[in-house]
Formats: structure tokens, sequence, C-alpha cells
């Protein structure tokens, strides 16, 4: 049995993994979402030293779900790079691993703000939206409430009081109609689901399904504001 929990989105059923990554089996598409390769890369040029290893860790982390999962098509939401300049930073040696990945399965770069130009030359696919399983995939979420809607961008995060204390993790969050993953990368924050910049998104109030261990059900009025 495949590791997450299941959910039905806009009527196609779809699997919420731990690591973060959504899983479509019958298509057998892994969908993902703001990887920022060379993020700290990026900072470094500005002065803000990062261990230049958040690439190489995130294709660690990617190219396990892929294994695991038998994958046959990835679908990166956008946000893939961290910026345009990003093709030039990546290693070597981690750019021969990107390009091993499209060799050996359908690998499509979703255009993001960060990442307008898809994947330059790094091989697979660049499109601007991906329909599969009657859903839509995207970076930017819709402004207005979207049935069968997959996007990233806001990189959701949810924070949640509980026994032991304040927990905040990345999440999924979805009303059943339209989701919105949370981001992918080592070097990538999270936005709480309760900021303003949700309002609006849902036809109901949404659930947070928190990543840990195990995927986390967490009702939205459950959620508190970062204060």
């Amino acid at each position: 049995m495949t590791a997450g929990q299941t959910f039905r989105l806009a009527g196609a059923e779809v699997i919420l993994r731990p690591s973060g990554v959504l899983w479509l089996s019958a298509a057998r598409t892994l969908v993902v979402a703001d990887l920022h390769f060379e993020k700290g890369s990026a900072y470094a040029a500005r002065g803000q030293l990062l261990p230049p290893y958040d690439t190489g860790e995130t294709l660690n982390r990617l190219t396990r779900e892929i294994d695991a999962l038998s994958a046959e098509t990835v679908v990166m939401l956008g946000d893939t790079l961290h910026d345009m300049g990003a093709v030039e930073r990546i290693a070597p040696s981690e750019r021969d691993r990107i390009n091993a990945l499209a060799s050996r399965l359908r690998l499509i770069w979703i255009c993001g703000n960060h990442d307008p130009d898809g994947a330059g030359d790094l091989g697979g696919e660049t499109a601007a939206t991906h329909e599969t399983e009657g859903l839509i995939l995207r970076h930017d979420p819709s402004p207005e409430p979207m049935t069968g809607e997959v996007a990233g961008h806001l990189h959701p995060c949810a924070r949640l009081h509980g026994r032991a204390g304040v927990v905040r993790r990345r999440c999924f969050v979805s009303d059943g109609r339209r989701m919105i993953l949370p981001a992918f990368g080592a070097y990538t924050g999270g936005l709480n689901l309760r900021d303003s910049a949700f309002d609006g998104l849902f036809a109901a109030p949404p659930v947070a399904f928190l990543l840990g261990q195990k995927i986390t059900p967490v009702a939205y009025a459950r959620l508190s504001p970062d204060r």
C-alpha cells in the first residue's frame, strides 16, 4: 500500500505523501511544488552564506519519491529554480542527475514567477499548465475558488496549539475542490494558512494536511495565526 493520505479531489483520487508530494496513481504521476533549486547560491551571491547543498538534498528527496512510487511522469509546479541564473549555477553532477531523470520519465516544468522560462536547457518539457485526471496543474492559484485546480506558489504551512506546545508544519490545503501543495525545496519556508494571501481561494473552510511521520488532517478552525 502506498503511504500517505488518500483524498478525493474534484472527483479524482489522489494520495498526499508525508514528503509533500502529491501522487496520482491512476496516471502514474507525481506532482511537487516549489523546489527552488540553487536558493543557497542565490543568497550567497548577496552575502548571506548558506551551506551550498540545497539542490542536492532536494534532488535526493525527490528521487526517493520517484523510485518509491515508480513514477512515470513528474510535474513540477513552478519555482523549481530559485531564479533563471540557477541554470548556470547548478553543479555539473546535479545537472547530470536532472538530465538522467528526464531521460527515464516524463519531466514537466511548469513556469513559475521565479523561473518564467521553465527548464532552461536542463531537460524535460516546459509548460504553462498541465492537465491530467480531470485536474489542471499550475503554479499560481487562480484568485477565486476553482474546481479541479492544483497549484503551489504560496508555500502553505499550519500553526497548531497542542498538548506539547505549538507545532508549525508545512501542509497541503484543500476544500475538496482545489488544492495547494506545500513547498518541497530544502531551503523553502512557509506562509501561515491563516494569512490573508489565502483569503477567497476556497469555497468552504479548507483542511490543512500537516506533514510529518504521517499526514495529519486539521480543520481550519483549529489553526492559529503567527502571533
